[in-house]
């Protein structure tokens, strides 16, 4: 595979990081096989800087796989398969560096899409995406917590020859040859699950800034950010349960309306968001997100949150604590 490949991946990298439906804040990953080498995006880096810095990290392909095969517990963070001497960068691997492991495709795109995630938390998701997706390779791999066990579970549920995956209360997988045939079933299988967003209301900002006065806490830059808080039941979800990887470990478990809390943003009944002024950069993205996704629910749609055991995994997981450590 050609420079001109790798190249072409960091475009579509920024493209694709540059689109809050597909990506939030470091949220998805890309990687491309070339000459024995995988390249993927580093633990919290953001895509959209694919053009701008390095933010692919070099592995040794063949290292990689025989430790997939054998399930070994080093496919938990892959850092030991990095290729040091390419990584000029001392990045660290994506912590879902196993899933384009095991994906035989040479170009693997993983994305956050919000209409994927509008599907995948609800209990019916398997059967819905199944009909909506029997045009393509896909499958439907169960919730896992990203890492080991992820690629344990994309193992038992992955069909032979798979193109698509759909990991519940997560994200979506594409994997193709070449990147602009990537490119082409992202788009495809993305306008096949597409959901429309149901209008939001104007939030409150006069109530907002009267609330946020004297306190540590500020307005979002992206007005979209406030929908979540202006349909009640869209609040109430959001408040109170967690839907997939990223809502807990960049937001938390709970999102309060009281500013007293602690928390990173809170919900303010039909009025809006506020984000505390100390806030990691993706925080605001992930609100997004949440609007973007719960904008694109049903209010009768039976949804399956995340459970305490499962939450509890994702916080304390090494991978996430050392990216939390990361100023993302």
């Amino acid at each position: 595979m050609s420079k001109s490949e790798l190249e072409k991946l960091m475009r579509l990298s920024a493209k694709v990081g540059a689109d809050p439906l597909l990506v939030q804040g470091p949220g998805g990953n890309t990687s491309i096989k070339r000459d024995e080498v995988m390249w993927i995006k580093a633990s919290g880096t953001w895509l959209k800087d694919a053009t701008a810095r390095q933010i692919f990290v070099p592995l040794d392909l063949q290292s990689l796989a025989a430790a997939l095969h054998k399930d070994d517990p080093r496919c938990e963070s892959c850092v030991d398969f990095v290729n040091t001497s390419l990584n000029t960068g001392g990045l660290r691997p994506s912590i879902e560096t196993s899933v384009h492991g095991l994906m035989p495709q040479r170009v693997v795109i993983h994305v956050h899409c919000v209409s994927t995630i509008a599907w995948a938390i609800r209990q019916n998701a398997e059967v819905s995406l199944q009909r909506l997706l029997r045009d393509f390779s896909a499958s439907f791999i169960p919730y896992a917590r990203p890492g080991l066990l992820l690629s344990r579970a994309i193992r038992q549920h992955m069909a032979p020859g798979s193109e698509v995956l759909v990991l519940g209360n997560h994200g979506l997988v594409v994997a193709a040859e070449t990147v602009d045939d990537a490119a082409a079933l992202l788009a495809a299988v993305t306008e096949a699950i597409g959901l429309k967003p149901r209008p939001a209301e104007p939030h409150d900002e006069a109530k907002l800034l009267q609330m946020a006065d004297g306190t540590d806490f500020v307005l979002p830059r992206d007005p979209d950010c406030h929908a979540v808080a202006m349909d009640e039941w869209a609040r109430d979800h959001a408040a109170n349960y967690v839907f997939y990887p990223d809502h807990v470990v960049f937001l938390g478990d709970k999102l309060p309306a009281n500013p007293a809390s602690g928390a990173p943003a809170i919900l303010v009944p039909d009025a809006g968001v506020l984000i505390r002024k100390d806030a990691k950069p993706a925080v605001e993205p992930m609100l997004r997100c949440l609007s973007d996704v719960f904008r694109r629910v049903p209010h009768d749609a039976a949804l399956k949150p995340l459970t305490p055991g499962q939450i509890d995994a994702l916080v304390n997981w090494d991978a996430e604590i050392y990216r939390q450590t990361l100023k993302t």
